[in-house]
């Protein structure tokens, strides 16, 4: 993994928001939205030294060039988004260490991290945000938001769970937001937008108009029927 630092950026004691592609592009389809709108600015950039998948373009493969941006505005670091993520456990365990080493640099005051829930739950149009932390005080903090904690245990695997591990084992404070979904195969634009007002409520600020995840999430759903 190479890491490449392009700007600095002036920010005091930010939030970090970090999360990558998984089931129903949950984590990407969020972080997108964010950095456009609220348009932040690339810093530094993550370039795995091995490709996680290749394109077929019709009887002759491409290579991608795969990297993930760290981006930035006010007191706010976002990290992530984009397509895949590293299958090699010693890349993923050095981007989640970066991603740690960055807030620490900035003294980052906590770190969110986000994706999907695949649930048999039959929840219509009204997806629910499920809440896990990296300390019981935290959690009792959450459920008296009325935020509503993951319903059984698990196992999370890749950087959208691995990263609440890290920051837990470097004192940061996180929080892990992962959003329904019955349909991990396809993008699920709802659960996005159920996670982005649960993320517009604990950091106390408005994220953006959602209205085009909506649409989105119509036009999915009306080709998922066809």
């Amino acid at each position: 993994m190479e890491f490449i630092q392009e700007d600095e950026p002036v920010v005091k004691k930010p939030i970090v928001i970090a999360a990558m592609q998984d089931m129903g592009n949950v984590g990407s389809i969020v972080i997108n939205f964010l950095n456009d709108s609220l348009r932040t600015k690339t810093f530094r950039t993550a370039k795995t030294s091995y490709p996680t998948y290749v394109v077929d373009k019709g009887g002759c493969i491409d290579v991608p060039n795969e990297s993930w941006e760290y981006r930035y505005t006010e007191d706010l670091i976002i990290f992530g988004g984009g397509k895949g993520q590293p299958q090699n456990n010693n890349e993923l365990n050095a981007l989640c260490q970066d991603v740690i080493d960055i807030a620490k640099k900035y003294s980052a005051k906590f770190i969110y991290t986000l994706g999907g829930f695949h649930t048999k739950r039959r929840f219509q149009n009204t997806p629910r945000t499920y809440i896990t932390t990296t300390s019981r005080e935290l959690t009792k903090q959450m459920e008296g938001l009325d935020m509503q904690t993951t319903p059984q245990k698990s196992i999370i695997t890749g950087f959208n769970g691995l990263i609440l591990g890290f920051a837990k084992q470097n004192k940061i404070h996180g929080i892990g937001m992962y959003g329904e979904l019955n349909e991990p195969e396809i993008p699920q634009y709802r659960s996005a937008i159920s996670i982005i007002k649960t993320l517009e409520k604990l950091t106390y600020r408005k994220l953006g108009d959602t209205s085009h995840l909506e649409i989105m999430a119509q036009e999915v759903e009306r080709k998922f029927r066809n």
